[in-house]
């Protein structure tokens, strides 16, 4: 930083993640002067180690799939192999040009970059390569880093996502430690790519935090597409040489293969970041906040992975966004946690919003919840496709629908319209008589609010 710029903001903000910038964009926008603190790259984990870039290797996937199945729908395609440089450098070119982009917004909303390792020093101040710099309000966005197991070293071919995005080649085989959301996108990933995947997850089923329907489904599709699949099995050790890994479970039984990719989730980034001597609440490693986001501290925020829920960038940008507006005095309406979409970019995808229908019994009670699946066996886009699944919905007798669960290609695509259905408290009945246009998946939620209405068109009553 130069002699001239300032040290004294309207807002001054850890962290240039989702959360971080969109709080510094918003709160810029609404006439506040703004410090954002980032000791790596603008845009955070989401750009640069996350989302971004596993989407990229997931469309190269889904590529890789359609050139080995073309002939299934005519079209004589064979698939020569994968080529990792060639793939990073197609992913790097997406992030560079994003990258760029934010880059570009950042500065002409006249954001004040502040670029090191920050740390809380006090109620007002933030502590960057010696330098204190204070701000009326402080918001904490520092993230999430890749977590492993107690005991469990990452390093040579124990790799955490972070290294897996940088790999420069296919591994024949590879036993995947977990079955969350990170876990079951780098298995679809590796699958389409060739290698023999196991996916080990401790819990009784993959994406244990999805309506069980869901899970259940992706479990059937995952066996089908000849991904192994552990549930219930729990790890206990590993060994590894020049030749690969050995992992141990604890019923005894072990698996062989190139590479261990450890994903057992995310932890928060709060360590040695000054907080609890300054009197934050912190739980885990999380910080607690109240339903504004405020830590109970002087007019200090947090925002994102480092508060507890969801760690989804779209969560922490949403976050940020309300924070600048709180700060600016707009009191805007509190985020319903429930009602963030979730979407699991594997093949077949996930797509949720709301309650499971098992959260919808405990809060409603279980004579007061009807659930109904709708099978894309009926929809001609999905036909079309080549993909199988269907659509849950969840609702409260007489009530509004309060979830939507959705299993099959492409599905995310319409979480959209589930989030406003679920966000509006819509009843089927409000649903059934909107027009979704032919021949599109999104008809399927169409159809499947016409059955929950009582009409069911294109399925069996």
């Amino acid at each position: 930083m130069t002699e001239s710029t300032p040290r004294s903001f309207d807002v001054l903000i850890l962290g240039g993640g989702s959360g971080g910038y969109a709080t510094a964009l918003r709160a810029s926008q609404l006439g506040l002067t703004v410090g954002l603190v980032e000791e790596s790259k603008l845009g955070g984990t989401c750009l640069h180690n996350g989302c971004i870039p596993t989407k990229a290797l997931l469309h190269a996937a889904e590529l890789a799939d359609n050139a080995r199945e073309g002939a299934k729908y005519g079209v004589n395609t064979t698939l020569e192999g994968i080529d990792m440089p060639a793939v990073n450098k197609y992913k790097q070119g997406v992030i560079d040009r994003l990258y760029r982009g934010l880059q570009g917004l950042v500065k002409s909303r006249k954001v004040t970059m502040i670029e090191g390792t920050g740390r809380l020093v006090g109620p007002d101040a933030i502590e960057v390569n010696g330098e204190r710099y204070t701000g009326a309000n402080i918001v904490l966005a520092t993230g999430s880093y890749a977590r492993s197991l107690p005991g469990l070293e990452i390093g040579g071919r124990v790799i955490t996502s972070d290294q897996a995005l940088g790999m420069e080649w296919v591994p024949q085989s590879a036993v995947v430690l977990g079955g969350g959301v990170i876990g079951v996108e780098f298995a679809s990933v590796w699958k389409s790519f060739g290698t023999d995947v196991t996916v080990v997850e401790a819990l009784p089923r993959l994406a244990p935090n999805e309506d069980e329907a869901l899970s259940k489904g992706l479990e059937r599709a995952f066996k089908k597409r000849g991904i192994t699949v552990k549930t219930g099995a729990r790890f206990s050790g590993v060994e590894q040489s020049e030749a690969g890994v050995k992992v141990s479970l604890e019923d005894g039984s072990t698996i062989e293969a190139d590479i261990l990719l450890v994903a057992v989730g995310r932890g928060p980034r709060t360590q040695g970041l000054g907080y609890e001597e300054q009197g934050l609440r912190v739980d885990r490693g999380f910080v607690l906040t109240d339903d504004r986001l405020h830590t109970g501290v002087g007019n200090i925020y947090a925002v994102g992975d480092i508060v507890p829920g969801l760690q989804l960038a779209h969560r922490g940008f949403q976050q940020g966004i309300f924070v600048a507006e709180e700060i600016a005095g707009l009191a805007p309406q509190a985020i319903v946690e429930s009602n963030i979409p979730r979407v699991t970019y594997c093949e077949p995808e996930l797509g949720s919003v709301g309650l499971t229908e098992a959260q919808a019994k405990e809060q409603y009670g279980e004579d007061k919840v009807k659930a109904l699946d709708y099978n894309l066996g009926g929809n001609g886009k999905s036909q079309i496709l080549g993909t199988q699944g269907f659509i849950k919905l969840v609702r409260v007798v007489d009530g509004p629908v309060v979830g939507i669960h959705m299993l099959g290609a492409r599905v995310g695509e319409q979480i959209g319209e589930a989030q406003l259905i679920v966000s509006w408290d819509a009843h089927p009945e409000d649903v059934a008589p909107l027009i979704h246009a032919h021949p599109t998946q999104n008809e399927a939620l169409g159809e499947a609010h016409l059955a929950l209405a009582g009409k069911p068109l294109h399925a069996h009553d």
